[in-house]
Order: C-alpha cells, then structure tokens, then sequence
C-alpha cells in the first residue's frame, strides 16, 4: 500500500481505479484500510476541484413535488393560500422559516437545501420581519441539523 496526496488528474484517476479494484475489501484488511484511506483522499481532491453548488430551493420543491405527484395545492399546507403558494415558487415571495419548517416535515425536503446559499435569491423571514441573506455555510448546516435533530 503506497498512498500519497492527490495532486493532479492523474492521481486522481489512478486512486479511483485503484477504489474500484477495492471495493468489497474485508473490514479491518490492509485492502480495506487502504480503500477508507483513498475514498478520503478523492473526496478532498472532487471537493477542491469539482465544488458542487446548493441548488435552488425552489427548484428543489418543484423537484420533490414531481416526484411525489404534488400539485400547488398540495403545498397550500405548507406555504399558505394558494397565491402565496404561486409567489413562492415564481420567486416572487421569499420562503419564510415557517414555511422552510413545514416544506421540510411535509416534503422531507433538508433544510439546507431550502435555506439555500445564494444570498441573493431569498430572503428568510422570521415573523414577519425581513432578515439578512442566509448563507448555507457549514455553520448553518451545522444548525440545520440541530433544528432537524429536535
């Protein structure tokens, strides 16, 4: 077993071979010690090199609305009166925490991905009083799952 960082693409293609030569290791072999090693290494490097964006939490809902078989009015419950649902999911409307709240135990929807992190396309409320951009940062994940965890 010869494991060294992951600095360019080719270290990274020779580790995700090597991964899939790997893969069903027996726990507590060399093979599988080196296998949880590489896996931690790859995910560090896609980390810094291929970062992955939050998606949109409107997009998110409209998602899970598919693939559930939702219609709007299936989130009036969550959202509000059929209007506000349309305000919402045009853009029109910032989500609310409530509403973040409910979205997520109705749909089973993260918070996170409702939050979202551009701080520019949804301002939170909390009761009714407009609140500063929300960044998903890894503190706010952080306290997403404290709030999930309750």
């Amino acid at each position: 077993m010869r494991i060294h960082p992951i600095r360019t693409e080719t270290d990274y293609d020779a580790a995700v071979a090597r991964i899939a030569q790997l893969i069903g290791a027996k726990t507590g072999t060399s093979a599988s010690d080196e296998l949880e090693v590489l896996i931690t290494l790859v995910d560090a490097y896609e980390a810094q090199h291929f970062p992955m964006d939050m998606p949109d939490p409107i997009a998110v809902i409209k998602f899970q609305m598919e693939q559930s078989g939702f219609t709007r009015k299936d989130l009036e419950p969550m959202i509000g009166s059929r209007a506000r649902v349309s305000e919402v999911l045009t853009g029109k409307r910032a989500l609310t925490l409530p509403m973040i709240r409910r979205l997520h135990s109705g749909l089973g929807i993260p918070i996170e991905l409702l939050v979202g992190d551009d701080p520019t396309a949804h301002h939170v409320r909390a009761r009714g009083k407009k609140m500063p951009p929300i960044r998903a940062s890894s503190s706010h994940r952080a306290v997403a799952a404290r709030l999930h965890a309750r």
